[in-house]
């Protein structure tokens, strides 16, 4: 339980020797200044047991150490003066410190995501990535998209000037800011017959035709990470972003989703190729909760 820090004065005559101590032995006893003791006075968090009225000398009990002791330590866990302030003036104790408890979770859950990045850094400092792995949540959005089975990965963009052929038909306005990615529909890794589906994000949807239909993706959380350069190198980009993954307690939750940025139709050369691969992730914590 707080202990009470603002006692009220009692009379100088009821001082007794060996009981009390001058405000710079007390000072010295507890290795802080008498600035401090003072300051503490001035926010009433630790008044003088006595106050001399003939010369002002202020003395301090051996019962306020414990009382002066607790304020450092809820200074060390992260509380200020104010706060310490409202729990001496009456707060729940516990409801206040529990809210606070909440508050430093949250400190760790961001700084924890922070080490990963830079661990990301560290860990792939000998492979040639646009950026580390960053989680972030990706908008929903409305889609033209296009399903098709391809001979091989080289056919993909062979469909890209069709499906772009039909959108003009129908009257498609591309969405700003562009964003234009496949999925693989089928789970595992094939080197042939690769069921995929390509989207176009647009303004608004149109009549669906033979070769295009519109749908409303949702909003997801998404492990991300860019890959600069030929598409023949995405198993290192992939090794990465895989290893985040399970190295922070996340799991795959949907389609994963590869989106082009720059290629074959802006660049020349394959070096600065630029696309992001985004993988649908929630934490395992999660799953395990909502069961």
């Amino acid at each position: 339980m707080m202990m009470r820090m603002n006692e009220e004065h009692r009379p100088c005559k009821e001082k007794k020797n060996g009981h009390l101590f001058k405000i710079g032995m007390f000072a010295q006893m507890n290795h802080m200044t008498v600035k401090t003791l003072r300051f503490y006075e001035e926010q009433g968090l630790l008044v003088p047991a006595l106050v001399d009225s003939e010369n002002g000398y202020r003395y301090y009990t051996m019962n306020q150490m414990a009382i002066l002791h607790q304020i450092t330590a809820l200074k060390q866990a992260g509380l200020t003066l104010e706060d310490i302030r409202k729990l001496n003036a009456g707060m729940d104790q516990k409801v206040f410190l529990m809210r606070k408890k909440t508050e430093i979770m949250s400190k760790i859950a961001e700084l924890t995501k922070q080490m990963a990045v830079i661990d990301s850094f560290i860990a792939d400092s000998d492979i040639s990535l646009a950026a580390p792995v960053l989680v972030r949540t990706i908008p929903a959005v409305t889609v033209a998209s296009m399903q098709k089975r391809i001979e091989s990965y080289d056919a993909l963009f062979d469909l890209m000037p069709a499906m772009g052929a039909e959108m003009e038909r129908l009257g498609c306005e591309c969405a700003l800011s562009e964003y234009c990615f496949t999925h693989y529909l089928e789970p595992g890794y094939k080197d042939e017959q690769i069921l995929i589906e390509t989207c176009e994000a647009v303004t608004e949807k149109k009549a669906d035709s033979e070769l295009i239909k519109f749908k409303e993706l949702p909003e997801i959380q998404a492990a991300c990470i860019f890959h600069k350069g030929s598409y023949n190198d995405f198993g290192r980009s992939y090794g990465a972003i895989l290893k985040y993954i399970e190295d922070n307690d996340y799991e795959i939750c949907g389609n994963i989703r590869e989106k082009y940025i720059d290629g074959v139709w802006n660049k020349e050369s394959e070096d600065e190729w630029l696309s992001e691969i985004q993988i649908p992730v929630r934490k395992k914590s999660e799953t395990k909760y909502s069961i």
